[in-house]
């Protein structure tokens, strides 16, 4: 329970600190949005390596290289559990938001998660959820990449479940690249042993970008099965 009890620490720490820093980024934004965008994902990013470094994570990162400097992608990501996204936010080195459950909107934590762009969408109103998904593909088109877990929720089964239809919507109508992203382990560190954290190997896998704008009508009835394919090949040879 240690490294739980150091994390909480951390995170008291953090939300204290929150109290000076977004209030400057809010004075950064006036003046420059897309300077407020990148300031604050240099701070989650580096609160989430510290978060990682308490939690006794050695994690491996394969094919950063992948992930272009000059253009907004939208990452497709297997949802393992709560490390994934403090994984993949605490290494994507671009400014990243995500398409997060409305059960996130928490107070005080839901001003960081603005301040990066996600978007939070209600699987019980369909109506909300599209217009959440219209928010993000607006922030892709305006240079901020985007993160998403299409399989929908959580899966501690092998493998990667089917992804819902409709998940990848953003990079259909943005145009932008879709990398398929496998995580292997995160749920090794909390879920497997909950509340306790637990160090444990996790590996991340960023694979090729695959273009969508230009794609014909049945290529993009493919994409689904395509990404879901790749997710999955890469999460079985990266087994830890």
């Amino acid at each position: 329970m240690i490294r739980t009890i150091l994390i909480i620490l951390f995170i008291i720490l953090f939300a204290m600190s929150s109290i000076v820093a977004l209030p400057v980024l809010a004075l950064v934004g006036k003046i420059s949005p897309k300077k407020k965008i990148s300031m604050s994902s240099a701070y989650v990013r580096g609160t989430f390596k510290v978060i990682l470094f308490l939690a006794g994570a050695k994690y491996k990162v394969i094919g950063l290289e992948n992930i272009p400097r000059d253009r907004a992608v939208l990452f497709a990501i297997n949802h393992r559990g709560f490390f994934d996204l403090v994984l993949s936010m605490g290494v994507i080195p671009v400014p990243v938001g995500a398409v997060s459950k409305k059960e996130m909107n928490i107070p005080g934590l839901n001003l960081w998660m603005k301040n990066l762009k996600c978007v939070f969408i209600d699987r019980e109103n369909p109506r909300e959820g599209i217009k959440a998904i219209l928010e993000a593909i607006e922030n892709v088109k305006n240079g901020t990449s985007m993160i998403i877990a299409p399989e929908g929720t959580r899966n501690h089964d092998d493998g990667v479940k089917d992804f819902k239809p409709g998940t990848l919507k953003i990079a259909e109508k943005s145009g932008c690249p879709v990398i398929p992203v496998a995580i292997n382990g995160s749920d090794d560190i909390l879920e497997k042993h909950f509340p306790a954290v637990k160090g444990h190997p996790m590996v991340i896998e960023f694979g090729e970008p695959i273009e969508v704008a230009g794609m014909t009508k049945e290529d993009k009835k493919l994409l689904l099965t395509t990404v879901h394919d790749k997710v999955l090949s890469m999460y079985q040879k990266n087994a830890v």
